[in-house]
């Protein structure tokens, strides 16, 4: 069970074991791109590509005919790996459990969004989790945790690249474990989660008046997508890659510092970051010397 790019190397990994894939559960096909086609998910799409059926594609996971034809796979055990939350009707139906890859040390950053906040938060390194799903979000017993070094300046895009595929191979592990019936779970602490919610306009809208070493890490743990933001003289601007740099300037935090020679420097609260990549609106994103030939920024303009 799931949907987005992170999920397929767990799929792919499953595919190429010993284990029998049954069946895979994504999220409906839906409209993307500008010119709004209906595509499938990119496990749906490695499905397709690899032959595997059925395809079930619910959106309301409580639906009868959805849950009668999940039952129908007679499946030992379910692996999600960012998918949705699952009832309690869907969750328990396997006799060996359902499990779950989460990419964070759990009980640290429960929620939709670990690997962004992450970065947000300046960790210098995370890991992989696989618990069995209870109803409680992220809350369910540890099959096995396993710590994940960051990479100084990574973008949440690059993270999620590298960590994949090592997370693919902790729920191989723990499939394993389960198979074996040596499975030694570890309890969760409550009292020290820390939440990862959902990301939102509001949470990729920058706020200079911040540390220059927090603005940068809220660039990054934004980048690629969904993108941290700003406003330049009323457009929107996209930053995606930046750097702290000394300045002691005493401006009002969004000032632009500078904006020739190949580089754009930013105020924030105790010095500057310069924006290494960026987009303007309706604009290709590029990189800040690219940018720099064909766009002019004033310095002086506080953005917004």
């Amino acid at each position: 069970m799931g949907t987005p790019q992170f999920a397929v190397p767990t799929l792919e990994a499953i595919l190429n074991s010993h284990h029998q894939v049954v069946g895979v559960v994504t999220q409906p096909d839906r409209q993307r791109g500008r010119g709004k086609k209906l595509l499938p998910t990119p496990v749906k799409q490695f499905a397709l590509d690899n032959h595997l059926s059925p395809i079930l594609q619910p959106e309301k996971m409580k639906d009868p005919a959805f849950v009668t034809a999940l039952q129908a796979l007679d499946a030992d055990v379910f692996v999600v790996v960012a998918f949705r939350i699952l009832p309690e009707i869907v969750f328990a139906m396997p006799s060996h459990g359902t499990i779950n890859l989460h990419p964070s040390l759990l009980p640290k950053f429960r929620g939709a969004a670990p690997l962004n906040w992450t970065i947000i938060q300046g960790e210098e390194s995370t890991g992989i989790t696989t618990i069995y799903i209870k109803k409680e979000i992220d809350a369910g017993n540890i099959i096995i945790q396993q710590p994940f070094p960051l990479v100084p300046n990574e973008t949440v895009g690059e993270l999620h690249d590298r960590i994949a595929p090592v997370g693919a191979q902790v729920v191989l592990d723990s499939l394993a474990q389960i198979a074996a019936g040596t499975v030694a779970v570890s309890i969760q602490d409550n009292d020290l989660a820390t939440p990862a919610p959902k990301l939102t306009k509001e949470t990729c809208h920058l706020d200079f008046n911040q540390p220059a070493e927090s603005v940068k890490n809220w660039i990054h743990g934004l980048s690629p997508v969904p993108g941290a933001f700003t406003y330049y003289d009323g457009q929107l601007l996209k930053l995606f890659r930046a750097s702290v740099i000394e300045s002691t300037k005493n401006v009002t935090p969004g000032t632009i510092l500078k904006a020739a020679d190949g580089e754009i420097h930013i105020a924030c609260r105790d010095s500057a970051i310069s924006v290494h990549e960026l987009q303007l609106q309706g604009k290709k994103r590029l990189t800040t010397d690219v940018f720099l030939r064909g766009n002019q920024l004033q310095e002086g303009i506080v953005c917004l």
